[in-house]
């Protein structure tokens, strides 16, 4: 079984972002934030493992790897006990593979590249948070990848003005989050390596292996990290993950040079109906408390929500039924977007009538994202796996079938 923790920050910034996991995400209202980060809202757990584990840690690391991971798979509802006399039970952040997230703190421990990959929605960009985090308390250290990606965003830029004033110093650069965490020895991540262009993506060939960057410029000045040569070179610690959608459009191909330096490691979908279904009801929770209104769905319709999404992403139903799947990626992440809507649809505008009957609708808007004719799918599957649920006496899915008419 695989799967991952709903990326919290990446459902308010937008449905995209997220997949499976655990605790749900708070907002920061006196610091004016929606999201607060992984290093703040788990800061006492981040606190109390760095006391539970004073065990070797790689170099620049705060918490052993085996803390770390502690961290990420939570300590499955037990009460740790640190030499301090604190005890804590450490949440649960994703949900999958604790195998997965160790390969991961080995990777990062032998200041290897890590590669993230997986279907768009399945909260790599939360795995590599809570990793960045756990290894050295932040996860800002980020630049997004897209195609408008420049290599300086990678490497470094200018202060114009102080660069025209005084000339190239130390001052007037301006370091990347790649740069900055070479200095400090931490974790550097790249969003979305793919949606870079190869040149851009190649510029950080050199610096995975030869562990330093060239400043031509500084050629002489020296300074904080930096010789008289121009070279900054990467403190002790320094390793990057990145991350990379297997269905994203537009994606530029990373060359053979590249991929050497990362370690690869798929992220994949939840696996069981009980579990993603938890998931989905935490942070649509959590979503819908930020957004001031009480969660309101149903278990059985909630349920049904994530079947649905399940049997389209899967192209098969829990009883064995084919269906045919629609282009849209039916992530868990939007599962969580559907059943916050519901739910905020059902506080704010609800006039009495029945939420399931939001269902159809908010179906339709997910499938059709991509492909007009994933509407026919989705009809589809009204007509095969809920029409049979129907005739065999299952009172909700007899509803959804009613319904139908909904889908237009």
């Amino acid at each position: 079984m695989s799967g991952v923790e709903v990326q919290m920050a990446g459902a308010v910034r937008g449905a995209g972002a997220a997949g499976a996991g655990g605790a749900a995400g708070t907002g920061d209202a006196a610091g004016g934030r929606q999201v607060a980060l992984v290093e703040d809202r788990y800061a006492a757990e981040l606190e109390f493992l760095a006391a539970y584990d004073d065990g070797p840690r790689p170099p620049a690391w705060r918490l052993t790897p085996r803390a770390a991971v502690l961290f990420v798979c939570g300590s499955g509802g037990e009460e740790l006990a640190a030499p301090d006399g604190r005890r804590m039970a450490v949440t649960r952040k994703f949900v999958g593979d604790r195998s997965l997230v160790e390969r991961c703190a080995v990777t990062l421990a032998g200041e290897r590249g890590l590669l993230l990959v997986g279907e768009p929605g399945t909260a790599k960009s939360m795995l590599s948070e809570l990793l960045a985090a756990a290894v050295c308390g932040t996860s800002t250290l980020t630049v997004q990848g897209t195609a408008g990606t420049t290599e300086d965003q990678l490497r470094y830029g200018w202060n114009y003005a102080m660069l025209l004033a005084k000339g190239p110093s130390r001052e007037a650069l301006v370091p990347s989050p790649v740069l900055t965490a070479m200095t400090r020895g931490a974790v550097a991540r790249v969003e979305e390596i793919t949606r870079c262009l190869p040149e851009v993506q190649d510029s950080l060939v050199s610096l995975l292996s030869e562990r330093r960057m060239s400043v031509p410029e500084l050629a002489g000045v020296g300074g904080a990290g930096g010789g008289v040569d121009g070279t900054v070179y990467a403190a002790p610690g320094f390793t990057l993950i990145a991350t990379a959608n297997l269905r994203d459009r537009g994606v530029s191909e990373m060359s053979a040079a590249l991929k050497r330096r990362f370690n690869f490691e798929t992220v994949g979908p939840i696996g069981d109906l009980a579990e993603e279904t938890a998931l989905v009801r935490r942070q649509a929770t959590a979503a819908l408390t930020r957004g001031g209104a009480e969660f309101a769905l149903d278990d059985a319709v909630l349920e049904a929500l994530v079947t649905a999404f399940r049997d389209l992403r899967t192209g098969r139903s829990a009883e064995g039924w084919e269906v045919e799947r629609p282009s849209t990626v039916m992530s868990t992440a939007e599962a969580v977007q559907v059943a916050a809507s519901m739910g905020l649809g059902a506080a704010y505008l609800g006039d009495g009538r029945d939420v399931l009957r939001t269902l159809p609708g908010h179906l339709l808007g997910t499938v059709r994202k991509d492909d007009p004719a994933d509407h026919a799918r989705l009809l589809g599957y009204w007509d095969g796996p809920v029409r049979r649920r129907a005739e065999g006496g299952a009172a909700l899915w007899r509803t959804l079938w009613d319904l139908r008419d909904e889908l237009g």
